[in-house]
This record gives structure tokens, sequence and C-alpha cells, in this order.
């Protein structure tokens, strides 16, 4: 259904073409899951200094900028850890551990 110009009349918008072309691609595992869903558990300024990188055996690995944040942020493990694992639909981690990177 095209208009007289060729066009479709009700585009979609790119962005979200996107992020459902992003959701389809995006492997299936519990770190893929932790990773899409840590910047709205841990916040936007948390978000910005961490990066999920690794899951071991239900042990879910941080880097973080700088030892302060990854002490701060191991402080506020078991925090952390309830509300992502209330984010995800697959078992949460058993553990978080933070660590420093330079």
């Amino acid at each position: 259904m095209r208009d007289e110009r060729g066009r479709s009349p009700n585009p979609e918008p790119l962005g979200r073409a996107l992020d459902e072309l992003k959701r389809d691609i995006a492997p299936q595992t519990p770190l893929a899951e932790a990773q899409a869903a840590w910047p709205t558990v841990a916040g936007e300024r948390i978000a910005s200094v961490t990066e999920v990188v690794e899951e071991v055996d239900g042990v879910l690995f941080v880097d973080c900028r700088g030892a302060v944040w990854s002490q701060e942020l191991a402080l506020m493990e078991p925090r952390l850890r309830e509300i992502l694992s209330s984010a995800m639909s697959s078992p949460g981690p058993q553990e978080i551990r933070f660590r420093t990177v330079s």
C-alpha cells in the first residue's frame, strides 16, 4: 500500500526498527540479557563507568573505571544483584564481582 509517490503511508521510525533488529539478533544468553538490563538496573551514572563483560558459573564480572567504583559497587552488590535478577527472564547471577580496569 503505497501512495501516489510510491511511499509507504505509515513509515516506521528507524529507531524502533533498529531496536527490534537488535533484539532479534542478540544472543539469548544470561550474559547478553545482563548486558542489556545493566544500564537500567545500575542507572546512567554507574553504567557510564562500568561494563558487564563476562559470566562464569553464575558469577557476573563487571569492569569498573577506577578502584573507588569497584569498592563502592562491591558494597552495593546484594542490592544490584537483586534488581538485576528481577529484571532478567532467566535466573540472575549468583554473585556480581567488580574489577578495576585502567
